[in-house]
């Protein structure tokens, strides 16, 4: 972190003086290209509202971690929404129901529980607060760590499974035909998504999180000629997203998920504009 550190002070910003600042631009470095990334499988596989019901679990996870007296309450709800989706995509191998019919059962299920555990006893929610608006300027050195492991997994992930999944989210007919196990690409993608959002959630927020796994992946849908360019202007919306987002937070005191999810409002309203000139 120190050799981080050394470099922001080379650069000519002054909202760069604070230690918090500089963690917070490192980890938004990092994190927006892994959202972007994810965001072109969930927008290819046609999960957005999964991964919002997946947010909601995760909030449920943090009430038990936090009923429970954990004092890091967060690898409580990566667990329990590990588990969510893993049952989700069990039952969805297993049942006749569409997946929006399903999402729409888990999603409502995972809220209720989780406002359940959060005010049993009479508590108060207010605590829970936080992690529905999310707080990237609270992020740690440690978390930095943590959030860097994940992206290495994750672009090895997708080298490896990327055209096998996308083969599965568009033809999951020929896909079974070419010796392709579906329902495994289901639900390790699906174990993967939940990690991502239970992490990012403390920091973006579940009111918005979801918007920040769907925008990128959008906003490239609009106007990519091609898979690469598909992938590739979805990490760079995601990373120019957070930067700029950051920047408007820092400059006005808003929050900064906020900033950056209205940032990539503009950029895909923008690229919709461009959509049939691209194409």
């Amino acid at each position: 972190m120190e050799i981080w550190y050394k470099f922001c002070e080379l650069l000519p910003f002054s909202w760069l003086e604070y230690d918090f600042i500089k963690n917070a631009l490192l980890a938004i470095l990092i994190m927006t290209p892994l959202l972007g990334l994810v965001s072109t499988m969930i927008v290819t596989g046609k999960m957005s509202f999964f991964s919002d019901a997946l947010g909601h679990s995760a909030f449920t996870g943090i009430a038990i971690g936090c009923i429970c007296g954990i004092s890091s309450p967060t690898w409580v709800a990566v667990a329990f929404s590990v588990v969510f989706a893993l049952l989700f995509s069990f039952v969805r191998n297993r049942s006749a129901h569409t997946a929006d019919t399903l999402i729409g059962v888990f999603s409502s299920t995972a809220v209720a529980l989780g406002i359940f555990i959060a005010t049993f006893g009479g508590k108060s929610f207010t605590k829970y607060n936080e992690y529905l608006i999310g707080d990237i300027l609270s992020v740690t050195p440690s978390q930095i760590g943590i959030l860097a492991l994940v992206l290495v997994l994750v672009v090895v992930f997708w080298v490896i499974f990327n055209n096998r999944m996308t083969l599965t989210a568009t033809y999951p007919q020929l896909a079974s035909s070419r010796g392709i196990h579906t329902g495994l690409m289901h639900t390790v993608f699906t174990t993967v998504i939940a990690v991502i959002v239970t992490l990012a959630i403390s920091w973006i927020g579940l009111l918005i999180l979801n918007s920040l796994l769907v925008l990128p992946g959008a906003s490239a849908r609009n106007i990519a000629k091609n898979q690469k360019q598909y992938h590739l202007l979805s990490v760079l919306f995601a990373l120019f997203a957070g930067i700029v987002g950051l920047i408007l937070s820092c400059g006005l005191g808003a929050s900064a998920g906020a900033s950056i999810c209205l940032v990539l409002a503009f950029v895909f309203a923008l690229t919709f504009c461009f959509r049939r000139a691209a194409r």
